[in-house]
Formats: C-alpha cells, structure tokens, sequence
C-alpha cells in the first residue's frame, strides 16, 4: 500500500462507540476518499472550509485529523484494485468517513464502488436532507416548501445486484426452474429468448431497521410526519410488504408516539369517517407523529405539486434513488444536496457527495463543491459539532444571497460572479460568520 495512504495524525484518535453512545476525541481520525473525475477539486475546495468552521467554532480545542484512504480510480491505479480491503477496514474502525464521487462502469467493469461500501459496511440508510438555499436558482415556484427528508434503504431491492444475463446458462437455469415451478409466473414473460432478469429481494428485518430510524429521525428532530413511498398495488409481496411491515413497527414500537394511516382506515371501517377523523385529530393534537404512505409515482406528483406535505420519507433503494434526485432538482439540483450513509447500530457512518464524477468538467476547475461541503456540515452535526456545521451552511448562505457562485448556477442567477471551485470554497470562508446561532 502506497505510503500516502493510512497516514493519521499523530495527535489524533479514534472516536469510540460504548452501549451505543459515540465518544468523539479533540481530534477524531476521519478517513477520507477523495474521489474520481472531479473529486479531487470539489475535496480540495471542501476540506479547508470544513476545518475553518471547526476552528473558527473552536479555536485550537478541536480539530478533524484527516487521513486519506484509497478507492476508484486512483486506488486501482497506485494500488491495483478499486476498492481494497484495508479501506473498508479502515473505515470501520474509525466510524466517521467522507467521500467525493466514485465511477461506475456502465455496463460492464467492476460493480459500484458506493453499492460495495455500503453492503460491505451496512450502512443500510442513504439519509438525504432536501432543503432550498436562499437565492439558488430553482425550476419551481415555492423552492422554500421543499424541506424533507428521505431515508432510502441501501442494502436491498434491484441494487442487492442478483441478475442473469440474457442468454447465459444462469439465465437458462433460471428460467427452466420458473417454468417448472411458477409456469403463471413464466408465461407473464413477453420474450423469454432475450430477457434478462433481476431479484428484488426485500426483507421484513431491512424494511423493520430503515423505518425504525427514520421514526427515531423524526421524534428526535420533532418533525410531524413519516411517509413510507412504495408501488405496493403492483408489486404485492415486496413493496407492499415493505409498507405493511413499516406500519406493524410503527404501530408495536412506536404505538405511545405514532397514529398511523392504516389505523384511520381501519377506525374509518368499523366506526365511520366522523370517528376516524376525530380519533386521529385527537392523536395529531396530543403531538403524535403521523405514519402514512403513498404510491411512488404518485409522491413525485406531490412532491412537486404539494412539497409541504411531505416530511420524512422512507422507501427502498430503487423509489429512494429516483426520488431523492428528483426532490433535489427543486432546490438547485445534485450539486446542492448533501447524503450520509449510515448504521445507526453500529454507527458507521459514511457521508457524500450525492452526483457523479463529471469527468467532463475534470480538472477544469468549474464544479460546484457544494453537495460535498454541504455533506461535511451534515458529518459535523453528526459529530455533534453543531456550532462548526451552522458555520458551513452559513457561509453557503453568505456566498450564494451575494452572488459568488460556481458557474452552473451563476449561469441562471442574473447579474452573480462565476467563480472557480477553488474560489468558491475560499468564498464560504469568507462569508462564514464569527459566531453562529443554532
């Protein structure tokens, strides 16, 4: 291994997890993943800014010991694999890591680097909080609506990565089992001489732990409600279970602080709409958390339509991967949209920037650091360094309400300055305030 990786501070330790509680020292060792294509800009715009807040909060007192880890394209080529074990170990180990973008083949190559490190760590909740910026530019009339919340589950469904080619012996297994044993199953298949498949697999223990943590989520942070998003009406046996198993454990675990929408129904069946709605009053009036669902496609329709009606959202890994980049879209795009990747278990943690790698746009200095300074704001409150993360986001305020932005958004913003990545992350600095009210 390349003596530039694994190198932490001298001064710095490693946070500790005892009975579920996180110990974070003065210096917690964060490893970090630079990234491919633009990452290595969009990381070198978003570390000094992170460590700005934290001593501008702090002073000497705390710092992030940063050590770099390998993977992608610069791990496979100084070290001769995309993703090698010493990095997912040391990641483990220290809890708390960051990352810029990754590339993924299409089509052939090696598997998603971000499916692998978060099936090999499972960190089975994408945590993505979609929320407008003051002055960003927006395809919708009311951007200040959108404040949500998405948990996606990250372990599961299409993405668990179980396919067949088409044409291949395991493909021709496959079928043959199909036809045997599910032949109503087999003759739905229109073209089974060139179809390909894929297993959805969805558990009743993934869909319980992605629900539970983002009801814990949303009583912790007194937001009002959670909708679970799934196409249940077509896919019966996972997504609907996905649904039903979600209720089973808001209604058994969190029963004293939850109404679900399925007890509206059930009350509105056996009592009539005037006592459902009365009961369901009276819970909402008490401070209870409401627990309802909604198709996908129609939650797209609502989240452009009605934004404000939603809150927290938690779905499986396919809805969550399209929903959450189409909610962003509201409020600036990719580039604005922070991510985490987490176990609240064994409290790995894993944050990100949310787009790709853009290699259009490498080493041109115009990319928007953004989703990646945005995510280190989200691992500073989750390092419980609140006052250093309302710094970050207050510089991002700064910066963009006086027009000194990146070129993707000061094309759309009459009147701005386009600047550099570099300068764009000196000019959250800048902007960061001396002090910061949470």
């Amino acid at each position: 291994m390349k003596s530039s990786f694994f190198n932490p501070p001298p001064d710095g330790k490693a946070i500790e997890i005892k009975r579920g509680i996180m110990t974070v020292p003065k210096v917690p060792i964060i490893p970090f993943i630079e990234g491919d294509g633009i990452g290595p800009e969009l990381w070198a715009a978003a570390r000094p800014a992170l460590d700005a807040a934290v001593h501008l909060a702090y002073g000497e007192g705390r710092r992030l010991g940063w050590m770099e880890v390998p993977a992608g394209e610069k791990a496979l080529f100084q070290v001769g694999e995309p993703l090698p074990e010493e990095t997912i170990q040391a990641i483990a180990k220290y809890k708390v890591a960051i990352k810029g973008p990754l590339t993924t083949p299409v089509g052939g190559g090696f598997r998603s680097l971000n499916v692998a490190l978060r099936k090999r760590l499972d960190l089975y909740a994408c945590v993505r909080p979609v929320r407008w910026i003051s002055g960003v530019p927006s395809p919708v009339r009311h951007p200040e609506l959108v404040d949500m919340v998405v948990f996606r589950e990250n372990t599961e469904d299409i993405y668990a990565g179980i396919e067949f080619q088409a044409g291949s012996e395991p493909n021709r297994a496959f079928q043959a089992w199909l036809a045997q044993h599910q032949p109503e199953a087999f003759a739905k298949i229109c073209f089974p001489d060139s179809s390909a498949f894929s297993i959805k697999p969805i558990s009743r223990q993934g869909s319980e732990r992605l629900v539970r943590s983002a009801l814990r989520y949303a009583l912790e942070n007194r937001r009002k409600r959670v909708t679970l998003v799934h196409k249940g009406n077509i896919m019966k046996f996972t997504e609907g279970a996905f649904a039903a198993w979600g209720y089973d454990l808001a209604e058994g675990e969190f029963g004293a602080q939850a109404t679900t929408q399925r007890q509206y129904q059930q009350t509105r069946a056996a009592q009539g709409q005037a006592a459902a709605e009365t009961e369901r009053q009276a819970a909402l009036a008490s401070g209870k958390l409401l627990v309802d669902d909604v198709i996908t496609d129609a939650a797209f329709e609502q989240a452009l339509t009605r934004p404000d009606s939603l809150d927290v959202i938690a779905t499986m890994n396919l809805n969550g991967d399209y929903l959450s980049d189409a909610l962003t879209a509201q409020v600036g795009g990719l580039g604005m949209a922070p991510g985490a990747n987490l176990n609240f278990e064994t409290r790995i943690a894993l944050f990100e920037a949310t787009h790709g790698t853009a290699p259009a746009l490498a080493g041109k200095n115009q990319a928007n650091p953004c989703s990646l300074i945005l995510s280190g704001a989200l691992m500073l409150r989750y390092l419980g360094w609140d006052e250093a993360a309302g710094l970050v986001e207050a510089g991002i305020r700064g910066a963009v309400s006086s027009g000194q932005v990146t070129a993707d958004l000061a094309r759309l913003m009459p009147g701005a300055a386009a600047l550099s990545t570099a300068d764009f992350g000196a000019a959250v600095i800048q902007h960061m305030p001396t002090h910061c009210k949470n």
